[in-house]
């Protein structure tokens, strides 16, 4: 979960900023939290409150109260008009924000089809098209491989043939063309790709903002994917990471580091 957080984080400032090199500093003065990491810790509080993951009225209830609490974050457009909305009808996006929330899923649960059953679900109360719920899908499944013992082959395997999506291509290839789209097919698969090329966390996260596009939503689909592989976050970039939250965030990613990922 942090490593997603972090993602976020440091993917923030590159998000309109595109850059095409992994060559850059992890953390700008102006990097800050946006709505990937405020909906990462409103699903990791329901886990930590005992949630049921399988009750489509906890997240909406969840997912409204945070956006209450955070409204300035970045939300997209249509996840802001639902969120300020009393209508708690899903609007049948296909956008990544339903992969972007997931990580906390993947870290928790002790097998994959529960894992799949409540990724569904976070996705599906706003998300149901099926390329989002496939998105959050895919991304808590790799997330779920990677911390249990899984190689790069097996997840690789496991997602082209559950999810359909093509990581055949490099980032050499998808790099140079690759423009801004917030769509989960467009960019959770370089997501992924971005984690299968890397050699540890650190070069996760490079290799998923050099894509450009929704770098901070990007970055942080590998960087929990990362996390979970790599068994962890660098202390250094942990600490940092941490910084940059308020303390109700800082709290509840804290307690929820300790609980599932330690």
């Amino acid at each position: 979960m942090l490593g997603a957080i972090a993602g976020d984080i440091i993917g923030s400032v590159y998000e309109v900023n595109n850059i095409k090199t992994k060559d850059f500093p992890l953390f700008d003065r102006q990097c800050r939290f946006t709505d990937d990491t405020v909906l990462t810790v409103a699903v990791a509080e329901m886990i930590l409150d005992g949630a049921d993951l399988l009750d489509s009225s906890q997240y909406i209830d969840q997912f409204k109260s945070y956006f209450r609490r955070y409204p300035y974050a970045g939300y997209g457009s249509t996840f802001r008009t639902w969120a300020n909305s009393n209508d708690n009808e899903p609007y049948n996006s296909w956008g990544n924000g339903s992969a972007m929330r997931v990580s906390a899923i993947g870290f928790a649960l002790n097998d994959l089809d529960s894992v799949l059953q409540a990724a569904q679900h976070c996705a599906a109360v706003t998300h149901n098209h099926p390329e989002g719920i496939k998105g959050a899908q895919a991304t808590a499944a790799a997330i779920f491989l990677g911390r249990t013992g899984y190689d790069k082959p097996a997840i690789k395997s496991y997602i082209q043939n559950t999810c359909g999506y093509d990581l055949e291509i490099t980032l050499d290839q998808i790099r140079p063309t690759y423009k801004f789209d917030v769509s989960c097919q467009g960019s959770v698969p370089p997501a992924i790709i971005a984690f299968l090329e890397s050699t540890d966390y650190e070069d996760a996260i490079r290799n998923a903002i050099s894509v450009g596009g929704d770098s901070d939503t990007i970055a942080c689909i590998t960087g929990g994917i990362a996390q979970a592989y790599y068994r962890g976050v660098p202390k250094a970039i942990a600490e940092q990471t941490l910084s940059h939250l308020n303390e109700h965030l800082y709290t509840i990613t804290e307690k929820f580091m300790l609980e599932y990922c330690a």
